[in-house]
C-alpha cells in the first residue's frame, strides 16, 4: 500500500502532471471569465498607470486570486510571485497560458534571490502581483514586502479583490478559497493607487501596512455582500506544513 501511494505520489509531480492540470485550471477560469457577467470597477486606475509609462504592485488575497489573471491587460508585461513548491509550478502554468511572467519564491524559500529579482524587475518598469496573505497566512493579512518594495521604489500599489454570486467557499482551506462557477455574475474591483512616501520612516511603514490591509478585506466584504454571499473574515491560523517522513 505505502509503495502505491508513493508511486501515485511521485507521478502527480512529474512535470507532465503538473502541465496537464494548469491546463485544466486555465481553461476552467477562461470558461468562468466568458460566461460571467461582471462588473469590472475602477480598472481605469491601473490603465492610467500603465499608460503613463509607469509600473505598479498589484496585490490580492490568496482565497480569490483564481480568476486574478482573467483581469489583465495583455497590453502591457505583469510579472506574478509564485511558490517554489509544485502547488507554485502549477500556478506558474496557468499565470504563464494568461501571458504573465513568474518570478519564484516567497517569504519562507529563496526569499532573497525574489526580493531582489522584484526590485529588479520594478525598477525596470514592469508591474508585480503579490499576494500579500500567502503561501501559508493567517489569512487576509497583508505581509510588509508590497510596503517595502513600494517604499524603496516609489511605485504605488493598486488593490484587487473579486467575488461571484454563484461559488464554493472551500471552508476547510486556511484562505477559504472561493471556486467561481460558470455562467455566473461576478464583481471584480481594483482600488486607487497607494503610494509610500520614500521619506517615511519604519513605524509609517506599520501604518501603511495596516491601511492596505483594511482597504482589502472592506473591498472584498463589499464585494460578496453585493453578490449575496456571506463576507469571508480574516483569519488567525496559518497553513499547516505536513513533515516528510521517511518511508522504511
Amino acid at each position: 500500500m505505502k509503495q502505491l501511494k508513493h508511486f501515485f505520489k511521485k507521478i502527480s509531480q512529474t512535470k507532465f502532471i503538473l502541465n496537464l492540470i494548469s491546463l485544466i485550471l486555465y481553461t476552467y477560469t477562461k470558461l468562468v471569465y466568458k460566461t460571467t457577467k461582471w462588473q469590472i470597477i475602477n480598472r481605469k486606475s491601473i490603465i492610467d498607470i500603465w499608460e503613463s509609462g509607469q509600473a505598479f504592485i498589484l496585490v490580492g488575497w490568496h482565497g480569490r486570486a483564481l480568476m486574478y489573471s482573467a483581469f489583465r491587460d495583455y497590453r502591457f508585461p505583469l510579472n506574478a510571485l509564485v511558490s517554489l513548491h509544485k502547488d507554485g509550478q502549477i500556478i506558474a502554468g496557468v499565470l504563464q497560458r494568461y501571458g504573465l511572467g513568474t518570478i519564484g519564491g516567497s517569504s519562507n524559500k529563496n526569499a532573497k534571490a525574489a526580493a531582489l529579482n522584484i526590485m529588479n524587475t520594478l525598477l525596470d518598469n514592469t508591474s508585480v502581483c503579490i499576494i500579500p496573505d500567502g503561501p501559508r497566512g493567517p489569512r487576509m493579512h497583508m505581509a510588509e514586502s508590497p510596503i517595502y518594495f513600494a517604499h524603496k521604489t516609489g511605485i504605488p500599489i493598486i488593490g484587487i479583490t473579486c467575488s461571484v454570486k454563484k461559488c464554493k467557499i472551500i471552508e476547510k482551506a486556511w484562505d477559504k478559497m472561493m471556486i467561481p462557477y460558470p455562467f455566473n455574475e461576478g464583481i471584480c474591483r481594483f482600488s486607487d493607487p497607494v503610494y509610500i512616501p520614500q521619506e517615511a520612516k519604519a513605524s509609517d511603514l506599520k501604518t501603511y501596512c495596516k491601511q492596505i490591509e483594511d482597504m482589502l478585506n472592506q473591498h472584498s466584504y463589499e464585494a460578496d455582500k453585493s453578490m449575496g454571499l456571506e463576507p469571508v473574515s480574516p483569519g488567525t491560523e496559518r497553513k499547516k506544513q505536513h513533515k516528510k517522513t521517511k518511508e522504511k
